[in-house]
């Protein structure tokens, strides 16, 4: 005989080793409304499953279906640091916080439709030409979209672009040592991972990186990046990923026009370093490799910093402003808003949310819902104060 979700639910009563009374109460239902539920009189509702999950530290998928919930398999590529055991745990309670928010969604229906993506072309066999055509597939569907030139967006933009053409979320947050970017993709969930940094000019590099990964497929195991080099690695997906984030965050394109058929002067270069958002020896191999600078050229170029860039070109303030982004934490915003809608619609409690979010429940309650300071002004007190508008 198959086991059913009221099995389920009293393996989580025996479990904490609490009686069917004080399990009611926890949970929020009468001891009768339980008893029911329990010998199959009475359904449980989204909401108390949601509950007993959240007690029993297990999934409202678990308790319908018994499947445990879908983690992936770590596939470090590194080009450095080895990540310890230690990182590897970090990363896994990374995405549990992902993956589980994405299973609760999936759960109550409020799972996005994902759109379609580009992907590697049959007919193009080089890993390096795969990168390139990539690159001008993914910049073609963005272009359709309406999406201004890459250049024109600051990675903040950039993100929120990504998300809604791909349909990937986007978290920015503190990762393992060393590591700077990790993808991973399912069936209708696709997240990438790029570390807060104190170079922004990495972690735009990074995000196209990953992107690559997830629109070639590469990322079916959970894929950590450490630091990337550009055109230092010798994985054939990851020299693809690389093609494919030069090509993205550098259109050929764009840079063309820029270049006009001249010699570009230092000052140029540097402006081009700040437009771009790239660093100086990342934007000098690409020209390099379009025939727009010499050897010396790209050389000379090479040995500045991005920060240098924007000083030199009056853009220290801007540069400041990157920096401060790109060390912030940024949470995906879909399932912060769909996990919010499902507990106003009293589909579920705000554990997931918690969860999801990192804070506590009280937190996120008093943030939501806060107490107006100092109570309810009175009428009086307006008709003696200033003039009050009154639509």
């Amino acid at each position: 005989m198959s086991e059913t979700v009221s099995d389920r639910v009293r393996k989580v009563m025996d479990a904490a080793s609490v009686h069917q009374a004080a399990f009611a109460e926890t949970i929020g239902l009468t001891p009768d409304k339980l008893s029911k539920s329990l010998n199959g009189v009475r359904r449980f509702t989204s909401l108390d499953l949601a509950r007993i999950a959240e007690f029993g530290k297990t999934t409202v998928d678990w308790l319908l279906t018994g499947r445990e919930p879908l983690r992936p398999a770590f596939a470090a590529r590194t080009s450095a640091l080895e990540v310890d055991d230690q990182g590897r745990d970090r990363l896994r309670d990374l995405v549990e916080r992902f993956t589980t928010a994405h299973e609760v969604l999936d759960l109550l229906g409020r799972s996005p439709e994902l759109p379609e993506l580009p992907s590697v072309r049959s007919e193009v066999t080089r890993h390096v030409d795969q990168g390139v055509a990539l690159a001008a597939d993914a910049l073609e569907l963005l272009a359709t979209a309406g999406v201004p030139t890459i250049s024109d967006l600051e990675t903040s933009e950039l993100v929120h672009v990504l998300e809604r053409a791909f349909g990937v979320d986007v978290a920015k947050i503190s990762l393992p040592e060393g590591v700077d970017g990790a993808a991973w993709q399912s069936d209708g969930f696709r997240l990438i991972m790029i570390g807060r940094t104190k170079v922004p000019t990495r972690q735009r590099f990074t995000l196209a990186h990953e992107l690559g990964h997830i629109l070639a497929r590469d990322a079916q195991d959970l894929l950590t990046e450490t630091h990337l080099a550009p055109g230092r690695q010798k994985d054939l997906t990851e020299i693809r990923a690389n093609v494919f984030a030069a090509n993205l965050s550098m259109p050929k394109d764009e840079l063309s026009a820029a270049a006009r058929g001249r010699d570009l002067t230092d000052e140029e270069l540097r402006s081009l370093v700040v437009r771009f958002k790239v660093s100086p020896s990342a934007l000098a191999a690409r020209l390099s490799q379009l025939g727009f600078i010499d050897a010396e050229t790209r050389g000379r170029l090479r040995e500045l910093t991005a920060e240098a860039c924007h000083l030199l070109t009056g853009q220290s303030d801007l540069f400041a402003a990157r920096t401060a982004w790109a060390e912030a934490t940024r949470l995906p915003f879909r399932p912060t808003r769909s996990l919010y809608e499902g507990y106003l619609a009293g589909e579920t409690t705000l554990r997931p949310l918690a969860a999801y979010t990192g804070l506590e429940v009280d937190e996120i309650r008093a943030a939501l819902e806060p107490e107006p300071e100092g109570g309810t002004p009175s009428t009086a007190d307006a008709d003696e104060g200033d003039l009050v508008f009154q639509p």
